[in-house]
């Protein structure tokens, strides 16, 4: 395809280096750095410590879709590695993407499904109800095959498992300082974010990263043989029912039963806390699978779902975010 691009994670210029993560330690992120001046850099820094401006992911393609604005264009998708939902954008100011973007939502939408690596600049904005939420810019990206993903996961377990062993150094440190953190022997390169991070997020356990990062090895080492399998180890991995994109026989005529399909009223908001009481595991049920349902039902305007889901969050108070992205019954 002729939107193939060859990314590269060297820094350019003073650009800054591109961070390899999995989803997980980057969506649950809730601390923003730096941007004082007109061109210093902002980060988003991560409970591991990575202070985060230019990043570096890949997975399988999960969402795409096109929208048009009063500016222009905007594209948004996500993909998924064995940790969770990478999502990003591609704004009305990157027009040189907007092509070869068109052609992957064709594809996309023709039901083809592929391996991605993106880079682009962490992103970040608050929520009217305080919560934080983080998105990635897209800058660049590549259609990659297995080989480049499975060293993808690699090459990013290797770089959480020092960041994780980097924090536990860190949490028997005399001091969060800078000096107290390097005589507890924490890398020249994550002090600064280590000593931010430990500050705001306090105490806590790393375990589940660990847990990503085992998932990540196996994955890498061939166990997952399909996009299917992948995401099926994922979604089972959470607790989460894997879906099927083809509407069930039942799905249709219940929709057909429910009157409107389209507006944010009472059918939609019973229809989405079902779907939510119904579908949740130990963690919940992750926002990408609720609009899939909503899609089987008939709920087609995403603006309308996301808004009643954050209504019965957060006026009805009847399903929480354990975490971001995922809901579930109160």
């Amino acid at each position: 395809m002729g939107g193939v691009r060859v990314i590269s994670n060297q820094p350019r210029g003073r650009r800054q280096t591109a961070i390899r993560l999995f989803a997980r330690e980057f969506y649950e992120s809730s601390l923003p750095d730096g941007g004082q001046g007109e061109y210093d850099p902002r980060f988003v820094v991560t409970k591991l410590g990575a202070k985060v401006n230019r990043m570096y992911v890949a997975g399988v393609i999960e969402r795409l879709e096109k929208r048009d604005t009063e500016r222009g264009p905007m594209f948004s998708g996500a993909v998924r590695d064995p940790t969770g939902l990478h999502l990003w954008s591609v704004g009305s100011f990157r027009p040189e993407l907007h092509i070869e973007m068109e052609e992957l939502v064709a594809r996309f939408e023709g039901g083809d499904r592929f391996l991605m690596a993106c880079i682009g600049k962490s992103n970040h904005y608050t929520t009217e109800d305080g919560g934080f939420r983080c998105r990635m810019q897209m800058e660049d990206y590549a259609i990659i095959d297995r080989e480049t993903y499975a060293g993808w996961l690699v090459e990013t377990s290797h770089h959480t498992m020092r960041r994780i062993d980097a924090l536990s150094k860190a949490q028997s440190a005399e001091s969060t300082d800078a000096n107290g953190l390097r005589e507890a022997g924490v890398p020249k390169d994550l002090i600064d974010g280590l000593g931010l991070s430990m500050n705001h997020y306090g105490e806590w356990d790393p375990e589940g990263y660990k847990v990503g990062v085992l998932q990540a090895l196996s994955a890498a080492e061939g166990r997952v043989v399909s996009f299917e399998e992948h995401e099926a180890n994922d979604m089972a991995n959470s607790d989460v029912e894997p879906q099927d994109n083809t509407p069930e026989p039942e799905v249709q005529q219940e929709a057909s039963e429910s009157g409107p399909t389209t507006s944010g009223g009472g059918d939609l908001e019973s229809a989405v806390l079902e779907i939510i009481s119904q579908h949740a595991g130990a963690e919940g049920i992750d926002y990408d699978t609720i609009m899939k349902h909503c899609a089987q039902r008939g709920f087609t305007d995403e603006d309308t779902i996301e808004d009643t889901i954050y209504a019965l969050r957060d006026d009805k108070c009847e399903i929480m975010e354990p975490r971001f992205g995922w809901f579930k019954p109160m």
